[in-house]
């Protein structure tokens, strides 16, 4: 038990290094289905989605149980009763029926409260838990941890397959990415640090039960770490350890339903679930359809699926999304979309990442044929879903289909993806836009695919401002050749900014040329790769002059032009400026 609780620690850590990644990248409500969504498509995001939503929920209500269990054994010992098997059977589901109904009514009353609520009873937990392993530490008969592996390494990693759910909260909160206040920063150090204490917590509460504790004892226990407790600090220390026990699973329910209800949510906003499970509360402003939901298929779990059973299946699909996350990104990162743009990288790419899908492949196998069934029929029901009901009404982009354009060289017309993550970076930066920016997303931009020459590029360039500005494009053309010739407007290797003067007022426009191959300008000891040309009314000076400032600041970057000649299309291009860190003017 306890190398397996090591084993299923060192196993979550690939996948929490890869929802680190993605969640400083799409810090939106959704979490795995959408990090999966976007990377791999419409089917794969609703595998995910129902698959999250169903292995979460089931966690929650197996935590559920364990409160039940907790009751039971008070009320048994307040009345001074003795349940038969029947009657402790449904004194169980009923009591976690009712705990699922309170817990529901405070998720959509407050998310507010609910963290509150989160904070004290963690807090309370991780003290009562410290106290337990320091105290307990005292008491470890090393014999009792004789006879080592007597079942085999077989034995470990089946049961390392079994307890991998209790890992599965560690990467939750990204389900709420965009309820999180600095989301950039908070998501990847809560991640990692939640991961650093709860592996400490597991490893040193559960060597310290098996080391006070009998194997007859503690096989035939439900709540083995109150009889540890019992066994070394008295009767005081089985009420606490009982209340950790209790705050343990009372934040593993509400945390369970606080993160799943949201799945529908965001599966619901892409339209690949109906309508209605988008639906906020007028009030509370929570996803009142979603939780009530969720929490009615909690109850028809508890009162339906047997325990060993419910944690078996939660544990496989869960092992089978962390596999997709880790494959989410590597997809993210070979796609080269440049609005993937995340705070923290996972190291030791993408080396960490198939190791994880392998390892995690071996467990499934260890899982038993019912959780393979049940996660075969999610894989059939999302199918047969987007072939009834998603299919015609069409999918965005994913980022494997970039990663299909770059290996076959085919351009792809739609660029949904890379626009939507370009508008969640800006919010995640809470980048206010200035004036340039709505330039540039106004704009028009020529992306050259041949060399060429610098009056060619003149002539096109005064062609498309003619339009825009009202004015002779014979005029515009001489004043750039003009321009050119007083003195080069190559400012450094490979950027040109020409810029001119034109009759009238509040006149401004800009216009981008991305050469791949290069302009050849006439005083320029290589060919240009990045033209600006801006052209502007003489009551328009001063903000030419910002406008230059802001194009300066762009190109000092030291991947500009990197990503410059790697953007995919003009809409890339566009993106590449309006995700660029200048300084923004205050409007």
């Amino acid at each position: 038990m306890i190398l397996s609780y090591l084993f299923a620690s060192i196993l979550v850590v690939p996948s929490v290094l890869s929802k680190a990644e993605l969640s400083t990248a799409m810090p939106r409500a959704g979490g795995t289905y959408l990090y999966i969504e976007r990377s791999l498509g419409s089917i794969a995001g609703l595998f995910s989605g129902l698959a999250n939503w169903f292995s979460v929920a089931l966690k929650s209500s197996f935590a559920l149980v364990g409160i039940a269990v907790f009751v039971r054994i008070a009320v048994e010992s307040m009345l001074s009763i003795r349940l038969t098997d029947q009657q402790e059977a449904i004194l169980l589901k009923t009591i976690a029926s009712l705990f699922c109904l309170g817990f529901m009514f405070l998720n959509i009353t407050s998310v507010k409260h609910t963290g509150r609520l989160q904070v004290w009873l963690v807090m309370g937990m991780f003290g009562i838990l410290t106290l337990f392993i320091i105290t307990g530490t005292k008491s470890i008969a090393l014999g009792r941890y004789e006879p080592f592996l007597t079942n085999g390494w077989a034995a470990v990693f089946a049961t390392t397959g079994m307890v991998f759910v209790s890992f599965g909260g560690l990467t939750k909160v990204a389900s709420l990415a965009e309820e999180v206040i600095n989301p950039a920063k908070n998501l990847a150090l809560g991640m990692i640090l939640a991961w650093f204490f709860v592996t400490l917590l597991y490893l040193g509460v559960v060597a310290v039960t098996v080391g006070v504790t009998a194997g007859p004892e503690l096989a035939e226990s439900l709540t083995p770490i109150s009889l540890a407790a019992g066994s070394f600090m008295g009767p005081v220390g089985v009420v606490l350890v009982t209340l950790a026990a209790m705050a343990a699973f009372i934040t593993t329910a509400n945390a369970g339903i606080l993160a799943s209800s949201r799945q529908p949510l965001a599966m619901s906003r892409d339209k690949l679930l109906p309508a209605a499970l988008a639906r906020l509360n007028s009030r509370f402003r929570t996803p009142h359809v979603s939780i009530v939901v969720t929490c009615g298929f909690m109850i028809l779990a508890i009162v339906l699926l047997d325990i060993e059973l419910l944690v078996k299946t939660a544990s496989t699909l869960m092992i089978v999304l962390f596999m997709l996350v880790n494959a989410s990104v590597i997809i993210m990162r070979e796609s080269r979309i440049q609005s993937y743009r995340p705070v923290f990288k996972s190291p030791l790419y993408p080396y960490i990442h198939i190791i994880a899908i392998i390892a995690y492949a071996l467990l499934i196998v260890q899982m038993g044929f019912v959780p393979l069934i049940v996660t075969a029929g999610f894989i059939s029901l999302s199918a047969a879903w987007f072939g009834l009901y998603l299919y015609k009404r069409g999918t965005r982009q994913s980022a494997l289909m970039h990663v299909v354009e770059r290996i076959t060289d085919r351009e792809l017309k739609t660029v949904t993806l890379e626009d939507e993550l370009r508008d969640i970076l800006l919010q995640r930066d809470e980048v206010v836009e200035d004036r340039f920016d709505k330039l540039v997303r106004e704009c028009e931009i020529i992306d050259l695919q041949e060399n060429g020459k610098a009056d060619d590029v003149f002539r096109a360039i005064s062609k498309i401002l003619a339009k825009e500005l009202y004015a002779n494009e014979e005029i515009l053309f001489e004043k750039f050749l003009q321009r050119e010739a007083e003195g080069t407007t190559v400012v450094q290797p490979g950027l040109a900014i020409p810029h001119i003067i034109v009759e009238g007022e509040k006149k401004f426009d800009i216009v981008l040329v991305r050469a791949k191959e290069g302009v050849i300008f006439p005083h320029a000891a290589e060919p240009v790769k990045a033209i600006f040309a801006l052209v502007g009314s003489k009551d328009e000076r001063n903000y030419h002059l910002r406008a230059l400032m802001a194009i300066a600041q762009i190109a000092q970057d030291e991947n500009f032009e990197k990503h410059w000649l790697e953007a995919r299309d003009i809409q890339a291009i566009r993106n590449l400026m309006l995700l660029s860190t200048r300084k923004r003017d205050a409007e």
